[in-house]
């Protein structure tokens, strides 16, 4: 299988951190956010990565080279000027195997386990554009239940909400391509129209997910995976 990483984020609400490295270097527990990246999805079966980046894109370069040391495949597709998620999505897709029947793509600031086979099945069998993973949205506060007497009865510690947000793990058909943006966002252009079109799916998951964007993600990571590794980290 192929994979597309999308790696070229500034990171600018993780300054300092990203001063001198992209935001997909920053480091967890030791070890960059892409490192995680590239281990789940080798062990999912995974051996031949684009990683599109642009901001410092020689300290991914330096690090991951051509993949030989972990027994993949990486080339890059690199951005000369901002072209957003949709744009890098669509350089990268240029530069991968579109012979085969899809390829993966995610985000490169987030930190998983999803089952990638899940995502795939539900891809192949609907004969999807796309398809998309889906991750429960959590309370990022306290939640208070009260009763009509205007008393608190019950306290619930960021509870999980029965809301699903987009986890920026997708199956894509290489037919997607044409339909991104050359600059901009597929999540606000392109994914609207597939899913107007009834061609885009959704696959649910409750595995471990964190999207890494402030100095408090990577703090709440730190301790989550000191507690819970990854099991392919």
């Amino acid at each position: 299988m192929q994979a597309i990483i999308l790696a070229g984020g500034l990171g600018e609400r993780l300054r300092p951190f990203t001063s001198d490295r992209p935001k997909t270097m920053v480091e967890v527990g030791g070890a960059p956010i892409l490192a995680y990246q590239l281990a789940w999805l080798k062990a999912s079966g995974v051996d031949r990565f684009v990683i599109s980046c642009g901001y410092r894109h020689d300290v991914i370069q330096d690090r991951f080279g051509n993949g030989e040391a972990l027994g993949v495949h990486i080339e890059y597709a690199i951005e000369r000027e901002k072209l957003g998620t949709g744009g890098g999505l669509k350089l990268a897709l240029g530069a991968a195997d579109v012979n085969d029947p899809f390829i993966l793509a995610t985000n490169g600031d987030i930190l998983t386990d999803m089952d990638i086979a899940s995502i795939i099945d539900l891809h192949v069998s609907a004969n999807n554009i796309a398809t998309i993973s889906l991750t429960q949205l959590q309370s990022p506060y306290g939640i208070v239940d009260s009763d009509e007497a205007h008393r608190v009865t019950a306290f619930h510690e960021k509870p999980l909400l029965p809301f699903w947000l987009s986890a920026g793990v997708y199956a894509l058909s290489p037919a997607i391509r044409p339909l991104l943006p050359d600059k901009g966002d597929h999540e606000r252009s392109t994914f609207p129209q597939i899913a107007h079109d009834g061609r885009l799916g959704a696959c649910k998951s409750t595995a471990y997910w964190r999207a890494i964007d402030t100095a408090k993600d990577l703090s709440e990571a730190e301790t989550e995976l000191a507690e819970h590794p990854l099991p392919h980290v």
